[in-house]
């Protein structure tokens, strides 16, 4: 896998995805956004991949949006008609809705190590990820607010789910910073760590358990969290019953069983 803007590892059934722009703290310009979806499209359809990390290279996790991108956006969008000119910025919004989306579709496990600057896209990007942990000295901003703009690619449709509504409004119209520490009281982050190294250490751990379970049962899993997220409670339940009428009868279930009551470590296949 050749990616300009990424760097990606694969081993015992672990990817680990790092940013790769550390010159430019990892910030986002058009290129790195698309390249982001076509990592994680690729990486679902690779049968030995069963979680991803998420990490930056350098200083930072991800500093947002490229401002020289930001700011060269408005002239990409010239027409002389204002219905075609509009057409082009909501056919723009949509895209980049769907790279952190793309996400979400990867039906693999996300968890986002951050250290340094999480920001802007970078908040977004961590939002559509299934576990989150960070470091103390991490720091964490809903950018958008002092930029201009009305945050428009998923922090405000995605928080609420995670944090207290209130809190998501306080941020989301302030702006403010706050830190690794903070965004472990809030729920933000599962955990917070003093050190980098002492994050990864336990992401590895995390990942690594993940990876030795079921990926049948784990693609599941993300899959009924994330329905259960945008869908009621009966609606859930009714698709859960789909589920497990189409996949309750699979050799991993089976596999499982005997290692239970043999007291062993079930062996899955990818």
């Amino acid at each position: 896998m050749d990616f300009s803007s990424f760097k990606v590892e694969i081993a015992e059934h672990i990817a680990i995805i790092s940013f790769n722009r550390p010159q430019k703290a990892n910030s986002l310009d058009l290129d790195t956004w698309n390249e982001m979806q076509s990592v994680f499209e690729h990486l679902h359809t690779v049968p030995e991949v069963r979680v991803i990390i998420l990490r930056g290279e350098g200083k930072h996790f991800c500093a947002g949006m490229d401002l020289q991108t930001l700011m060269g956006i408005p002239t990409s969008f010239n027409s002389d008609c204002q219905a075609r000119q509009r057409d082009k910025i909501r056919k723009f919004v949509k895209e980049i809705q769907q790279n952190i989306t793309s996400i979400e579709d990867c039906r693999k496990p996300v968890i986002a190590a951050v250290h340094g600057a999480c920001v802007g896209g970078g908040l977004n990007i961590i939002s559509a990820c299934d576990i989150r942990y960070s470091t103390d000295d991490a720091f964490y901003s809903i950018k958008e607010i002092d930029l201009g703009l009305v945050a428009d690619i998923g922090i405000l449709q995605r928080l609420p789910t995670i944090l207290n509504p209130g809190l998501v409004a306080e941020l989301a119209y302030t702006g403010r910073k706050f830190s690794g520490i903070e965004a472990e009281k809030i729920g933000l982050v599962n955990q917070s760590f003093k050190t980098q190294e002492s994050m990864m250490e336990k992401v590895m751990q995390l990942a690594t358990e993940i990876a030795s379970k079921s990926p049948l049962v784990v693609r599941g899993t993300k899959e009924m969290l994330l329905y259960k997220r945008d869908h009621s409670v009966q609606d859930s339940l009714d698709n859960m019953a789909n589920w497990n009428a189409a996949m309750l009868l699979s050799n991993d279930i089976y596999k499982a069983m005997e290692a239970s009551m043999a007291k062993t470590v079930a062996t899955f296949d990818d």
